[in-house]
């Protein structure tokens, strides 16, 4: 009676392509995206599918058809509340404005669960998808059509109410959520399939799709939706999320395209009024029977439903809601367990290649295997890698233990003072030097002229249990291993923050010791096999070390850059010393910056420039700072520009204030004092965006773009041209990416990432600051670095790439 269109020899199935590797999901999502596709991933929930993190998705029809307001827009909240909860990630799927949306802003859902204000919602299930989307509807998707755009994205499971099915007495009215789950290689989780229809013929419509059902508690008894059980039985029961898991990844391995039901008994403190429910179901169906509403198709479920919790009293929607929660625990489970498969397979892959490496060409060791680092003279040198380093980036490495405080009751704000909360706890690597060594990595290794060796990390690691993750992680990210230094009596670098629910920092532990006493001797050793084109360092490091790695390439002849990360604002004034050193044995009469980048935010240029002032370290009064600063001849035409650059917007598209800030709180004064000593300053003003004050001199006077420019405030840039044009000065603003707070998943990372991005565009072309138009693509590229760090969990994001439509 029923068939089904089979797929033709020869032709490859989809299943297995969205889970191969992080961001290949992604990629194809974007690629959809940019044929007009009209999908749209929420950014946390691109970052997790690019990280293999738990997913679960999450339908809408209940909120826009299936529970009036207010209840529905707290359902939905407290659904991907308890999916939180299980350690797994909500993708609430929907359609907004004839967009879908995998995954939901928050006043995204307001929108769509205001159905007596928003007369603008359907239900969309396969057959609406198109008209919702070129008619720009908002709608709330079905099981079906949350199948469809679950499976698009690589989302495993789904975790709802109640399936569609065959209507009782209705061999053709069929519900298409039956067909979508024979297409889809998804796990649903439901309550089994909802009361109102026909158990066993759905049960047996599912058997000819060749659909596995299964039970999911103790026994084989398939559940009667408001009853723990039917007078059917499965052929299959499951009771723990793992086995679950196994199975769904099973029929991924296979290449099988149909999905799996795991049909959940409903709670027991609800089943004892299971029977109750039935009769008021059973009445319901007779009267659609006897008034005709039987036969008016759609309409039908709706009616039925609201028919049964009147005749209930309400009771079938406390039944439903627990229904919907347990499914929420249990599919936010599997999905936890589903990831762990996916992780121990990808490990399984990496220990292979790491296995056949070492044996091939004696490089860094598996962490696994050794379960500690080896000696550094163990590990490969620079010449056993295709090309040499271009970037050498020296700091810290961290593990970063972060734990995130969960929303309660939909607020954001949570005390945690003295006490501990509800959240979920991660562990990843960090620190700064090593966060800006993988943005860098990222672009550098991707693209046209990828180079995966180009980026070299030096940095300490200890012996403990913490330095075999670390490798182990870094090692996953194909980078480098032979900059790390072995320190045998100290504890690898550990970072504990605690983070609100809105994903600001509240406190936390550092444990950086490691990074303090590694000397400056065994950088210097490491280096001597180097001969880059740009070094960083960033602030954790000792003066000593900075002072001894600036003095090393600022006095070669043709001199390697220099670029210094602050870190903090307590960190930010270590290399004062250095430069101070440099000047001191400096022997000839060179003008030139000791540094030349530092990217401080507003805090630490103002401490930078406090410290230079100061009679500790009287840098402002060296013969070099009168000789550059007269040279500027920056008179009355500097100081009207920038007056009027400072009544410009900070932000065009929205209200931030002017940048009149650059004057009143003295930002451009200070920055152009401290160019002698640091030749191109980045300086991060959070939502305000970022400035960019430069010193051109000497013979690159000669062949800069800037030259041939003048002061245009309305562009956000003044130039002055010193005596003899021997100097040019440049002083550009560069708006901040417009985003939501609701938007900010966590900022540990977003000003690494900037910087690391930076240091790429630095890398790839020398000459990236002499020209207006590849300094704006460099900045562009790095405040889009930024951004993918604030919409990730992770310090860098997985999505990072040189491809900037990717960003």
């Amino acid at each position: 009676m029923f068939s089904r269109r089979v797929r033709p020899l020869g032709v490859p199935t989809r299943a297995r392509s969205y889970a191969t590797h992080p961001g290949a999901v992604t990629n194809a999502f974007l690629k959809r995206t940019r044929r007009g596709g009209a999908l749209d991933l929420h950014p946390e929930v691109q970052e997790a599918l690019a990280a293999r993190r738990p997913i679960v998705a999450l339908e809408t029809a209940l909120v826009t058809n299936g529970v009036a307001p207010p209840v529905n827009l707290e359902i939905a909240r407290k659904l991907e509340s308890i999916v939180r909860a299980q350690g797994a990630v909500p993708a609430t799927i929907g359609i907004v404005e004839g967009r879908v949306k995998i995954g939901l802003q928050d006043a995204e859902l307001e929108r769509l669960a205001d159905t007596e204000g928003n007369k603008n919602i359907v239900k969309v299930s396969r057959r609406d998808i198109g008209p919702a989307i070129g008619l720009r509807r908002d709608g709330g998707t079905t099981i079906c059509s949350t199948l469809i755009f679950a499976h698009m994205a690589g989302i495993k499971v789904i975790a709802t109410g109640g399936l569609g099915g065959v209507h009782r007495g209705g061999e053709n009215n069929i519900s298409a959520d039956l067909h979508e789950l024979s297409r889809r290689n998804v796990g649903v989780v439901s309550g089994g399939i909802k009361s109102i229809l026909d158990i066993g013929r759905t049960l047996e419509y599912l058997e000819t799709l060749g659909v596995p059902v299964l039970t999911y508690g103790e026994t084989y008894d398939f559940p009667a939706f408001y009853c723990g059980k039917s007078e059917f039985k499965t052929n299959w029961k499951v009771n723990n999320p793992r086995a679950a898991a196994d199975i769904l990844k099973a029929q991924w391995r296979l290449g099988l395209e149909n999905g799996t039901l795991f049909a959940a008994p409903i709670p027991d403190e609800y089943a004892s009024q299971g029977a109750e429910i039935q009769a008021a179901v059973d009445q319901a169906i007779l009267e659609s029977e006897m008034n005709g509403v039987s036969k008016k198709g759609k309409e039908v479920t709706p009616w039925l439903l609201a028919r049964v919790v009147e005749l209930t009293g309400g009771k079938s929607l406390q039944s439903n809601l627990a229904l919907l929660e347990n499914a929420a625990v249990i599919g936010g489970k599997i999905a936890v367990e589903y990831a762990k498969l996916e992780a121990e397979e990808a490990h399984e892959d990496s220990t292979k290649t790491s296995r056949s490496s070492t044996t091939s060409n004696k490089t860094f060791s598996d962490p696994k295997e050794k379960q500690r680092p080896e000696p550094r003279e163990q590990s490969p040198t620079s010449s056993e890698f295709r090309t040499p380093s271009k970037l050498v980036v020296i700091g810290a490495s961290a593990i970063d233990i972060t734990g995130r405080v969960a929303p309660s009751d939909g607020e954001k704000h949570v005390e945690v003072s003295q006490t501990t909360a509800p959240g979920t706890v991660s562990l990843t690597i960090g620190g700064v030097a090593r966060n800006i060594a993988e943005a860098a990595h990222r672009i550098l290794s991707s693209g046209p002229g990828a180079d995966p060796h180009a980026t070299l990390l030096v940095s300490p690691v200890g012996q403990d249990e913490f330095a075999p993750f670390l490798l182990d992680e870094h090692a996953r990210l194909n980078m480098r291993s032979d900059g790390f230094l072995r320190s045998e009596d100290a504890r690898t670098a550990v970072c504990d923050m605690v983070l609100d629910a809105s994903g600001a920092l509240v406190g936390g532990v550092a444990d950086m010791d490691i990074i303090r006493n590694v000397s400056e001797k065994e950088v210097l050793q490491r280096l001597n096999e180097e001969s880059p084109s740009l070094v960083v360092m960033d602030g954790n490091m000792l003066s000593s070390t900075l002072s001894a790695v600036l003095t090393r390439f600022c006095n070669r002849q043709k001199p390697i850059d220099f670029f210094f990360e602050p870190t903090s604002s307590s960190k930010s004034i270590s290399i004062l010393p250095a430069i101070l050193d440099q000047l001191i044995t400096n022997k000839n009469d060179s003008t030139r910056s000791p540094v030349t980048y530092a990217s401080p935010n507003l805090l630490e240029l103002s401490l930078m420039y406090r410290e230079a002032d100061s009679e500790t370290h009287g840098l402002i009064n060296h013969r070099l700072w009168w000789d550059v600063i007269n040279s500027f001849n920056l008179g009355s035409e500097w100081r009207m520009d920038l007056e009027q650059l400072g009544r410009q917007p900070a932000c065009p598209s929205k209200d931030k204030g002017n940048l009149s800030f650059l004057v009143t709180e003295g930002i451009a004064q200070m920055a152009v004092n401290l160019l002698p000593f640091f030749q191109n300053l980045i300086i991060k003003c959070g939502e305000r965006g970022v400035v960019v004050a430069m010193r051109i001199s000497g013979q690159d006077v000669e062949s800069t773009a800037w030259a041939n420019e003048r002061s245009n405030p309305l562009r956000r840039y003044i130039v002055a041209k010193g005596i003899h044009s021997k100097e040019i000065v440049v002083l550009k603003h560069f708006p901040a990416i417009v985003m939501e707070k609701d938007e900010i998943v966590s900022v540990t990372g977003a000003g690494d990432s900037l910087v690391g991005a930076l240091c790429a565009s630095i890398v790839s072309d020398p000459s990236t600051f002499h020209d207006p138009r590849k300094l704006d693509t460099a900045i562009q590229l790095a405040q889009k670095a930024a951004v993918l760090s604030l919409h990730s969990v992770r310090a860098i994001s997985p999505l990072l790439r040189k491809d900037e439509s990717s960003l």
